[in-house]
């Protein structure tokens, strides 16, 4: 049964920023890094489920909830930031980085932040000889200068339509709980473009890379995601890949859980 019990607590990161954290359960070190959009509550269902084995750690990305923010965009100090909470539990960890947080979790390990495993869901890299071929540049500028004009809930939208989401959906979830929590943080959508960088697979950083990493896709999912997870794992020295048959980009916490287990527990 997993550990519900938690506590809240901020780290300081190297640019004095407060990044807002909370653990759940006991055991080694487990800290999720999220996606575009998410906050420490998002994770809170995998937290859940993993706190019987690990001392989960979620955190709220820098710009997000209750994390603050300085100087804007920059890769640098997200790295920064995860290495803060990261040395607030232990000084090492296994991570499990979800969709752009996988990417922000490859960098920081190749940036020489200790973290001792990685396992990512779906980082969303582009697989194609083009990069940016479903995110067309002109598409990021267009989300960044809405952004700048205030228009966060436009800015939404479109990000939500570029990652396939029917119109018609989206016009549903317009004036919804959870659209005023997903707009509350859409300011925080170039962090990921940043984090992402060009969109295609860095070889060269990933084969610098030396400790275990577990590569997981839905099979359900797009086949361009899923060839990303496999090019990823096949360029990490000790990658390998893994597949929950039936999940898609939402993956099903209760499904996901067994795995990180049997290779985090290891």
């Amino acid at each position: 049964m997993e550990n519900m019990s938690r506590t809240l607590a901020k780290a300081r990161s190297g640019d004095g920023t407060p990044i807002a954290y909370e653990q759940w359960g006991d055991g080694p070190p487990l800290v999720l890094v999220g996606g575009p959009l998410s906050t420490s509550a998002t994770d809170a269902p995998l937290a859940g489920l993993l706190s019987a084995r690990f001392h989960v750690i979620t955190y709220d990305r820098r710009g997000r909830a209750a994390s603050g923010d300085r100087g804007g965009p920059s890769v640098e100090r997200e790295i920064e930031d995860l290495a803060a909470v990261i040395g607030e539990v232990g000084g090492s960890a296994c991570v499990h980085g979800m969709s752009s947080g996988g990417a922000l979790a490859l960098r920081a390990v190749a940036a020489g932040v200790p973290i001792t495993q990685l396992s990512l869901y779906e980082p969303p890299f582009d697989p194609s000889v083009r990069s940016l071929i479903r995110r067309p540049p002109e598409r990021v500028a267009r989300i960044l200068e809405l952004l700048t004009e205030g228009r966060r809930g436009d800015a939404l939208a479109l990000f939500l339509d570029d990652a396939g989401t029917p119109v018609e959906t989206v016009a549903r979830m317009r004036g919804t709980a959870l659209w005023e929590v997903l707009e509350s943080v859409a300011h925080t959508l170039p962090y990921d473009h940043a984090v992402m960088g060009s969109g295609a697979v860095p070889t060269g950083l990933l084969r610098r890379i030396g400790i275990r990493v577990m590569v997981v896709d839905g099979g359900a999912s797009p086949p361009w995601i899923r060839e990303a997870a496999r090019l990823v794992a096949h360029a990490l020295p000790r990658g390998r890949h893994r597949t929950l048959t039936g999940q898609t980009h939402e993956v099903a916490p209760h499904l996901l859980a067994p795995l990180l287990e049997d290779f985090l527990g290891d």
